[in-house]
């Protein structure tokens, strides 16, 4: 066992970072190789529902978020036509209902607690700066040649996890997958001071989660650091046509898409002097695994953001693999071809409601109409029932 060599992740983003550590609590020697020479915070808020909480909880980072974490009383989902209540669903009874909590953080927060727990893991090895240019198999590893500036390391793997993101590298590259594919949606991500807020009479804005739903766009907010900031995220149909897919965006443009929106709203949006705005992605249906390698979160399911559900779903790859990495009943190719025989149908089926969510989010007319009378005539009970699904989940072990 002394010989064996480590699992090596490709990317220390949110999935290859959990995965690190899942993998070390369950004995495993990790790797992780960044292509960034510095790890900075990227983009704003994150929602971890109870299915991705319950992991990082039982990986023993719940002291470290809870501080930073905020916890919603209650998801409104509002008419963006009156700016009334389609229906309001009420969060106390979370932690009772599923065994743990649902928290909304700054992702700089969550992976702020994420490296210093891997830092002060005796079993994993963090390199930056390292870009992935060739894989090949060997007789009982798999080999991966990493330029680190303009030296070329080669690394032997017990397996090789690519978890570099929607353009991952890993997928086109050791899979032979393609391109992620632009969605016809842009984000916008924005973070106000609480305060700042609080002068605009919304009511429970800085309580909880708010959902507007409007023609051709919607608007997400909820408090972050601890409650100290809120998190605006405007998702608006339309063409692509910067040269990344993730640049500044001018706050003129974005206001003007919310001209026709209630005021209270519209106070809202003008305040935030900095936006960032980011092509939705999904990625293609393409395969997971081949031999020792395999794809994890976005690199091998990226998905559109309105069930909430893209970095939760990563942290479920990280836990399921762990667990299949760590069957040694088997050899490595078949642990990870059971690893993808598992979390495809359930990744797929989110990433599904994620996109029907998206369609009807946006109608207009009586279509909004429909929709509403709908959610109303579900009601609190029944719509919060709907996600028993999603929420539910807890890995085997």
């Amino acid at each position: 066992m002394a010989d064996q060599p480590p699992v090596v992740i490709v990317g220390a983003g949110i999935a290859g970072l959990v995965a690190a550590l899942a993998l070390a609590r369950r004995g495993k020697a990790v790797t992780i190789v960044e292509r960034a020479v510095h790890l900075e915070e990227v983009g704003a808020g994150i929602q971890l529902s109870p299915n991705a909480a319950r992991v990082l909880v039982d990986l023993k980072l719940g002291d470290a978020l809870r501080p930073v974490a905020f916890a919603p009383a209650a998801i409104r989902i509002r008419d963006a036509r009156s700016n009334a209540d389609i229906v309001r669903l009420p969060l106390d009874d979370i932690p009772a209902r599923y065994g743990a909590p649902y928290w909304v953080v700054h992702r700089g927060d969550l992976q702020a607690a994420l490296l210093s727990a891997v830092a002060d893991n005796a079993r994993i090895k963090l390199h930056l700066g390292g870009y992935i240019e060739a894989t090949r198999d060997d007789k009982d590893a798999v080999v991966a040649d990493i330029l680190f500036g303009e030296s070329r390391v080669s690394i032997a793997a017990e397996a090789l996890v690519g978890a570099d993101g929607v353009w991952s590298k890993m997928r086109t590259l050791a899979l032979g997958g393609g391109p992620a594919v632009y969605s016809g949606r842009i984000a916008w991500r924005a973070v106000v001071p609480i305060e700042a807020a609080e002068t605009v009479a919304i009511e429970d804005l800085t309580r909880g989660t708010s959902l507007w739903l409007g023609s051709k766009i919607h608007l997400v907010t909820y408090p972050i650091r601890g409650g100290r900031l809120l998190n605006l995220i405007a998702a608006v149909d339309g063409d692509w046509l910067e040269p990344r897919y993730d640049v500044p965006g001018e706050p003129a443009e974005i206001t003007a898409a919310f001209a026709n929106w209630p005021d209270p709203v519209r106070r809202l949006v003008e305040i935030p002097e900095n936006w960032r705005k980011w092509a939705l992605c999904r990625a293609p249906n393409g395969p997971w695994t081949k031999g020792r390698t395999a794809l994890i979160g976005d690199a091998a399911h990226a998905m559109l953001p309105f069930v909430a559900q893209g970095g939760a779903m990563a942290i479920e790859d990280a836990a399921v693999l762990s667990r299949h990495l760590t069957d040694t009943s088997r050899p490595v190719p078949r642990r990870l071809a059971a690893y993808e025989a598992e979390r495809r149908p359930r990744a797929l089926k989110v990433a599904d409601a994620a996109a029907r969510n998206g369609r009807i989010y946006h109608l207009s007319g009586f279509s909004a109409d429909s929709r509403n009378a709908v959610m109303r005539l579900l009601g609190p009970d029944r719509m919060l029932a709907r996600m028993d699904w999603i929420w539910g989940w807890r890995d085997r072990d």
